[in-house]
């Protein structure tokens, strides 16, 4: 059996978060993983390959709780989306997709994802009328390709957005009914058995599968036990948009006659491997229930700002024993994947919503949720997340030459509230340089943003037909769905008055 190959990394600033200091360190690596941090000078083995750290700051690898690598193709498509204009239109962001544009999605997302410095992301990802092995394969390879840590999870449903909302098909003319008959999702019975074909046939290293049945409403009871049954037979977390919107909870209330998250624990699926998107709108009690069954929330504040769904309450969630991780959304309503930014607003969301500054969530906290929160949210928390022996070595190394870091004061401050992205100088994933001197060594950026201009020319006539019907839908979604976000309700979470013009 071959021995380890040995790193060292020598002369870097290790970031220490509850200490707040970063004081200079080496690290032995043994083939993937940390085997010892010390004192400069550590002894190392005489075949050590050596890394020059100096003059940089080293933090581990941030991990994106939520994102979507289907919307690498639409990034940047459209300004005034809400979630549910945006549910709308998953015709024109996803139509004539082959397997190509599948890996070529997933792959643009992860090559800016680890340029960004995070190595590691929950990916739900969507396949139009039901999942394929194919299909997830494709996405897979594209992170493997890349160098980069996913947990891929299917997103499934089996009532297509205009069925899930309450009086929302009566709403629309017969002509536009009839039309949106292509909206149809295959029975949840043909999905189930694609989903379980694929966690039967996963081999994948570096990328595991998971279980997401997108929104709870959009999934009849049956679907959502089976999807509870195949996460338990297969040991595999569940991720779900749950409470996300205020038309969602609405919603949810006139189907269950209770909240989203009551009705997904009634049905037995809330647990330490479950995970709330967003979870904007949940109240003091659904978040007590996530704490009570170990459940995450993965916090996406760019996107909740961006979607017009408003400030999630992450202090709430804390207190209640809920383990928060931080998440960029997809690129189609993001848009783009920094989990820097994603920090800074997560740090900001919490300040704007109101004067009380001791309950404002602290930057540490925040840089501890985007990582070792996330960490758990992808179920891997026993590996990565942390610079500490025994973990995988998934290293950022900062440029503390870089303006960001010119001076450099409370390095958790600066992480959170000052990096941007720009310093990130090189990208370690299992011990295995992915970005090294700014310049990403698997993959050629040149190549793919020519692969990704002949995908769009290619569905250019298919993109267009549906950007026509979406158009003319939005006209009557986005009226209906904004007066059911106008339906009185025991929480507020916008950043508005209650008085809506």
């Amino acid at each position: 059996m071959a021995t380890a190959s040995y790193t060292i990394l020598r002369g870097g600033r290790l970031l220490d978060i509850a200490h707040r200091t970063a004081a200079p360190a080496d690290i032995l690596v043994a083939g993937d993983t940390i085997a010892e941090i010390g004192p400069p000078g550590l002894a190392a083995p005489p075949d050590a390959a050596p890394i020059d750290a100096s003059s940089k700051l080293l933090h581990p690898g941030l991990v994106n709780a939520h994102t979507h690598g289907h919307g690498n193709l639409a990034k940047g498509l459209h300004d005034r989306w809400t979630l549910e204009t945006l549910l709308t239109a998953s015709q024109w962001i996803g139509t004539g997709r082959t397997l190509e544009d599948k890996y070529l999605s997933s792959l643009i997302g992860a090559a800016e994802m680890v340029l960004k410095g995070c190595t590691a992301a929950y990916d739900l990802a969507a396949e139009f009328p039901l999942p394929s092995v194919e299909g997830l394969s494709a996405m897979a390879k594209a992170y493997e390709d890349v160098g980069m840590r996913a947990v891929l999870a299917p997103m499934v449903a089996d009532l297509s957005f205009f069925e899930a909302i309450p009086g929302l098909m009566e709403s629309l003319p017969p002509e536009l009914q009839k039309e949106i008959e292509s909206f149809r999702l295959s029975p949840w019975e043909a999905t189930a058995t694609q989903m379980r074909k694929a966690l039967q046939a996963w081999s994948f290293r570096n990328v595991s599968l998971a279980v997401a049945p997108t929104i709870p409403h959009h999934c009849s009871d049956a679907f959502l036990i089976a999807c509870r049954d195949l996460a338990r037979e297969y040991d595999v977390g569940i991720h779900s948009h749950v409470a996300e919107s205020k038309v969602q909870v609405v919603a949810g209330y006139r189907r269950y006659g209770k909240s989203l998250a009551a009705h997904m624990d009634d049905l037995g699926l809330m647990n330490e491997r479950f995970t709330v998107a967003h979870g904007v709108w949940l109240d003091d009690e659904d978040m007590k229930r996530l704490g009570d069954r170990g459940s995450s929330v993965a916090h996406n504040p760019g996107s909740n700002m961006r979607l017009g769904n408003g400030l999630a309450d992450m202090r709430g969630m804390l207190e209640r024993k809920v383990n928060v991780g931080i998440g960029t959304d997809g690129a189609n309503c993001a848009d783009n994947l920094n989990m820097y930014e994603a920090m800074r607003l997560a740090s900001f969301v919490s300040k704007v919503q109101g004067p009380d500054w001791p309950h404002w969530i602290t930057t540490e906290e925040v840089l501890q949720a985007a990582t070792e929160g996330s960490a758990r949210v992808l179920g891997l928390d026993n590996r990565i997340g942390r610079i500490a022996t025994g973990y995988k070595a998934d290293v950022v190394f900062l440029d503390l030459h870089h303006v960001n870091w010119i001076p450099t004061n409370d390095p958790v401050n600066g992480l959170v509230h000052t990096e941007d992205a720009t310093a990130v100088h090189s990208v370690m994933i299992g011990g295995r340089m992915i970005v090294q001197d700014r310049k990403l060594l698997t993959i050629d950026l040149a190549k793919l943003a020519a692969q990704a201009a002949a995908s769009q020319a290619r569905r250019a006539e298919l993109t267009g037909a549906a950007k026509q019907l979406y158009l003319r839908l939005e006209k009557v979604v986005g009226t209906f769905c904004p007066g059911l976000a106008k339906a009185p309700l025991h929480i507020h979470r916008y950043g508005a008055s209650h008085h809506f013009h």
